[in-house]
């Protein structure tokens, strides 16, 4: 299964990728750990927990965690109890059958553990472990209809089909093993203190001799580590045994009987089982960092941190000053009328003299008539635009027809419309009772966009060169 960090990891992808909603904004944990250190799987891990500041998602999975593991914990405990009260009513006798006993103790074992040993040389561990799955399956340990631990239970369940779980299986029934045998372990040890018993054999076909054999064969091993094994009088003397036999004798055959449960049945799963606990490890189920969701953030992660005392903002564009003529005016106005009578003396000061209210260009026609009077007359041409009209293309388009036509020149006067703050203000039928002044709060709207309007123009009056009034 994936680390506790990794589950972790993965169940924030699958619960963002539909759109939960954590405790804390993952934008907002993203962003902050791109300035820190670590490896890109240690950031992902410190970006899942931060995510799940509550512990919401880990308790959940803890949860499940937990009762897996119980589940096999209860069975080791359950396997080791019948383990001891097989062997414990299998001694009730004082005289002990002991090739019967012992293929008891081990027959099926080593046959059970030849076969997984097989399978795992030859098969490979390509069997499917889908029954192991649905057995200890996560929704049958934990119920919820919320989206945390419906996606946690699906992370489990997908953690369970992965190839590696062969080694998971594999070691848990090793487990099982092992609790059988020491319970009857414990059994052999517990009725050998309290009982005093005679072992004894018997065989049909078998002479004296060839148990002498076999018996030397099977204490060789359990000899090597010091246990007792019978010499050849003993094993003689033990055929067909009815009542109790010497002290000594019988714990030369009591100590065979442990060190052979010890020697070849409980050591040889226990190095299965650290077998399969190393394979385990080695084919852990790792997380998928490459996944589209991963790499997105490990791009955003990559790229360069601007530091802001090197950051120098582009200045915004000006228009360049107008230069205003000695020669006649011809002034007009863009679409929009102006609140000011005569809105262009500001603008032009003392040079007033000559100036021509031309009225306002709105359509066609009017444009048309004022390009055949510029072609006619050569005047400098100031334009005021109110602080309504955008810089469009079409409004730009005019401009340009009129500089064009303009033998000494355009230049743009940008208007505003203080007005407008009342108007707006009593239309709106607004509260003046409140602690905080309306007409405040208007005005600073209307301010706020008339100063962005007036950028935009600044940037396109900069690109055409067409001088701007500024009145003082």
């Amino acid at each position: 299964m994936l680390s506790p960090q990794d589950q972790l990891t993965e169940l924030v992808r699958t619960l963002e990728m539909q759109q939960h909603v954590f405790a804390t904004d993952p934008l907002l944990v993203t962003e902050k750990l791109q300035g820190e250190d670590g490896k890109p799987i240690q950031k992902l891990h410190r970006r899942a927990s931060r995510i799940d500041s509550n512990g919401a998602l880990a308790r959940v999975l803890g949860k499940i965690d937990g009762r897996i593991k119980g589940i096999m914990m209860v069975m080791s405990v359950v396997w080791c109890i019948s383990g001891f009260l097989g062997l414990f009513t299998l001694l009730q006798t004082n005289v002990v059958n002991f090739f019967y006993v012992l293929v008891c103790l081990l027959g099926f074992h080593t046959l059970m553990l030849l076969g997984w040993l097989a399978v795992t040389l030859f098969n490979q561990g390509k069997q499917s472990s889908n029954w192991f799955a649905s057995f200890v399956s996560p929704s049958y340990l934990i119920r919820g209809k919320d989206d945390v631990t419906k996606a946690a239970v699906d992370l489990y369940e997908r953690q369970l089909q992965h190839s590696g779980m062969r080694w998971y299986l594999g070691r848990f029934s090793h487990q099982l093993w092992l609790a059988t045998l020491t319970g009857m372990l414990l059994a052999i040890i517990f009725l050998l203190i309290v009982r005093q018993y005679s072992f004894s054999w018997e065989s049909t076909l078998l002479s004296d001799q060839a148990l002498i054999t076999l018996t030397q064969i099977l204490g060789w091993l359990p000899s090597k580590v010091g246990f007792t094994v019978p010499d050849s009088t003993a094993i003689v003397q033990s055929r067909l045994v009815t009542d109790a036999m010497p002290l000594s004798m019988a714990r030369q055959w009591a100590g065979l009987l442990v060190g052979s449960l010890l020697m070849y049945g409980i050591v040889p799963r226990a190095i299965a089982w650290a077998f399969c606990a190393l394979m385990f490890r080695r084919k852990k189920m790792r997380l998928d960092i490459k996944q589209p969701y991963y790499q997105k953030i490990l791009n955003f992660w990559q790229r360069q941190v601007v530091d802001e005392d090197d950051f120098n903002e582009a200045p915004a564009p000006i228009a360049p000053k107008a230069t205003i003529s000695a020669g006649k005016k011809l002034v007009a106005l863009l679409e929009y009328p102006s609140p000011q009578k005569n809105w262009w003396q500001d603008g032009l000061e003392n040079n007033q003299k000559e100036v021509e209210d031309f009225g306002i260009l709105d359509d066609r026609d009017d444009m048309a008539r004022l390009k055949a009077y510029l072609d006619d007359h050569p005047v400098q041409v100031l334009i005021g635009i109110h602080s309504k009209a955008l810089p469009d293309r079409g409004t730009l388009r005019k401009l340009d027809q009129i500089a064009h036509h303009a033998k000494d020149g355009l230049i743009v006067q940008l208007l505003s419309d203080t007005s407008l703050i009342d108007n707006k203000v009593s239309n709106n039928g607004l509260d003046h009772s409140n602690n905080s002044d309306p007409k405040t709060r208007v005005s600073e709207q209307l301010l706020e966009n008339q100063n962005l309007r007036y950028q935009q123009w600044q940037t396109a009056l900069t690109t055409r060169k067409i001088g701007l009034v500024t009145p003082p």
